[in-house]
């Protein structure tokens, strides 16, 4: 039989499978890193994908770029995926001091920028810097519900002494978003390593002047190569500040500020249960990467935000990291002092750490040197220790649930893509009965009722990257009717035998007769039911698989 189309969003699977009672009650699915959150309006989503599309947008010299900067678009670090983790460093620099940390003399910040828009214009490392180190790209997930974390759940977690005695004594960065009006009160900074900011405009209007020249209403004032404010009035030829508004009123930082917004948090599959996380638990990580907060219920706030519960497993405070500390100091950040990074999605983070000192190899190499380098000193050594003195067995079973933090559902293999190899690893899950958090089978459990059924397979279909067909037209995907045996797939191509035995049937009939040939020839050269091969067109190719299959089907 022909294989046709079936168009999820425009209802007709999900209606025919609703009246059967598939999809009745059914969970949904996780946002797939780099997906928009649940429930965002119309008006929403048309923000997030302008703010999108202005994120990888390189800006030109001639609307602001410089004249120094790192990159010229936020995409360039925060890229895997987009919004998510970086593999770019940026240098920072300055002078040590009796053991704390200046500023390079004459300059204003301890970033570097490493382009320029010219050679006169570059800014140089001194060389007599003694302090320089590298910082990777954070992750900008969800970052607005990171921001709708009320000021007093950050704060709760604080313990500024370590008064339980615990070795971990984290504090809240108290900071003043640049948006705020004066005597505004202060916030508690969540986002960069030295939790230094407070909001996501705050971080939109500090990258975008720092890392790519762009002055804003914000930060209307240039940054000078090394402090050279008469190098400075030579090369920035454009008036600041640069960030002008569009048709519709909206600055550039407002426009990456809705993205970053509306950006969903990364999945974590399976949900819970994990005896790895118990691990994670009993070794100490939690006392940092707490698991869970709430998000305010203020009304103001979008109802996609507004009163979620979200799993960063995250503390945003700063914490004593002794030798993995880079020896700068921000605002009120000290020297040893780094803010808990988020693990969602760390499964797609290479390299780890602020500094990039585990990366390359497998996951399981990378957060175990990840691990490492929390000790021997500093608040984490104790927890480094614990986790090095694990059995095999479990420190397989903590890396796992690690593994867990940005897994898309249904994806088996891990390469963030549900294709026909997830199937078959469905298909084998199905058969396999009962399961539990800790199988690989979980990664199908959407609803985590210990079996791998019809209604997880309902949502394989809607996840499923590739091509939805439906060849023998009974209202079903070819895939549900393969996984629940409806169908057989003895030759494991994804197709019911009973299609692959009569490709040349256009009409659906059973039979290849003149119905079928005048199909073929009234949809010459075009796509629909005449196309037999699906090449996008109708063509002699088409012909010849009619006239090959003439007569009765098998």
């Amino acid at each position: 039989m022909k294989r046709t189309k079936i168009e999820l969003f425009g209802g007709t699977l999900a209606a025919i499978a609703f009246a059967h009672g598939a999809l009745a009650d059914a969970p949904t699915m996780q946002p797939r890193m780099g997906a928009m959150l649940d429930g965002l309006t119309t008006a929403q989503i048309d923000r997030f994908e302008t703010g999108k599309i202005l994120y990888s947008r390189p800006i030109p010299i001639a609307e602001g770029w410089g004249p120094i900067g790192n990159k010229s678009n936020c995409g360039s670090c925060h890229a895997n995926p987009l919004g998510g983790w970086g593999a770019i460093s940026v240098t920072r620099f300055g002078m040590e001091n009796k053991g704390a940390f200046e500023l390079y003399p004459g300059e204003t910040q301890s970033l570097a920028q490493a382009l320029a828009t010219s050679s006169f214009c570059a800014e140089i490392v001194p060389a007599d810097a003694t302090i320089v180190r590298t910082r990777l790209t954070n992750s900008s997930m969800a970052f607005g519900l990171v921001e709708a974390i009320p000021d007093s759940q950050i704060a709760a977690n604080a313990d500024d002494v370590d008064t339980n005695g615990d070795g971990v004594s984290g504090r809240v960065h108290w900071v003043t978003p640049l948006e705020a009006p004066s005597g505004s009160p202060l916030r508690a900074g969540r986002f960069g390593w030295k939790a230094q900011i407070a909001t996501v405009l705050s971080f939109s209007s500090d990258a975008s002047r720092n890392e790519m020249g762009l002055t804003n209403r914000l930060l209307p004032v240039e940054n000078a190569p090394n402090g050279d404010s008469a190098r400075l009035s030579i090369c920035d030829e454009v008036a600041d500040p640069e960030d002008v508004v569009d048709s519709n009123g909206i600055g550039f930082i407002d426009r990456v500020t809705d993205f970053q917004r509306y950006l969903a948090p990364p999945p974590q599959t399976p949900k819970s249960g994990m005896d790895g996380e118990m691990l994670f638990n009993q070794v100490g990580c939690a006392k940092c990467h707490v698991a869970q907060f709430t998000t305010s219920n203020n009304p103001s706030l979008e109802d996609s935000i507004r009163s979620k519960t979200i799993r960063p497993y995250c503390d945003f405070l700063l914490h004593d990291m002794g030798l993995l500390a880079d020896g700068i100091s921000d605002g009120n950040a000290g020297e040893a002092e780094m803010r808990t990074p988020t693990l969602w999605g760390v499964r797609r983070r290479d390299p780890m750490l602020h500094n990039g000192a585990a990366g390359g190899g497998s996951f399981t190499t990378r957060v175990t040197a990840a691990i490492a380098e929390h000790g021997p000193f500093g608040e984490a050594a104790s927890s480094a220790a614990a986790f090095a003195a694990l059995s095999p067995v479990n420190k397989t079973k903590l890396v796992k649930f690690l593994d867990s933090l940005g897994r898309a559902e249904f994806d088996f293999d891990g390469d963030n893509i549900v294709d026909i190899l997830d199937f078959f690893a469905l298909r084998t899950c199905i058969a396999q009965g009962a399961t539990n958090p800790n199988d690989d089978c979980a990664i199908a459990d959407i609803d985590q009722n210990g079996v791998v059924n019809s209604i997880d397979v309902d949502l394989f279909v809607q996840a499923f990257d590739g091509e939805i067909l439906d060849c023998n037209r009974n209202g079903f995907a070819d895939l549900r009717d393969i996984a629940l045996g409806v169908s057989q797939d003895a030759n494991n191509d994804g197709v019911p035998d009973e299609c692959s035995a009569c490709a040349a049937d256009a009409s659906g009939d059973h039979i290849v007769n003149g119905v079928d040939l005048a199909i073929i020839l009234a949809g010459w050269g075009g796509p629909g039911a005449s196309d037999l091969d699906h090449n996008g067109a109708t063509d002699g190719i088409d012909l010849a698989i009619v006239l090959a299959g003439w007569g009765a089907c098998p």
